[in-house]
């Protein structure tokens, strides 16, 4: 099986019910999970490096440049 190196983000749009572990207007890397998919569902890496499914309505998926997604990638290892 060939593993999709591609990383993506999304960003927060409703942190209802969560406003300790999400903030609206930042970006969350995302990790491809088809089963969370089938159920409306969108697994993100928050700030801690734990990773949750919480609904994909709360987040809007993008698809950034490259040197937009290293610093993210680098800020969330600092």
């Amino acid at each position: 099986m060939k593993k999709n190196k591609t990383t993506h983000f999304a960003l927060c749009l409703n942190n209802e019910g969560y406003r300790s572990s999400l903030e609206v207007g930042k970006f969350y890397q995302t990790i491809p999970d088809k089963e969370a998919e089938a159920h409306g569902l969108i697994r993100v890496i928050d700030e801690s490096g734990e990773e949750y499914a919480l609904g994909a309505e709360r987040f809007h998926l993008m698809e950034l440049p490259p040197t937009i997604k290293k610093t993210l990638l680098q800020a969330s290892h600092a």
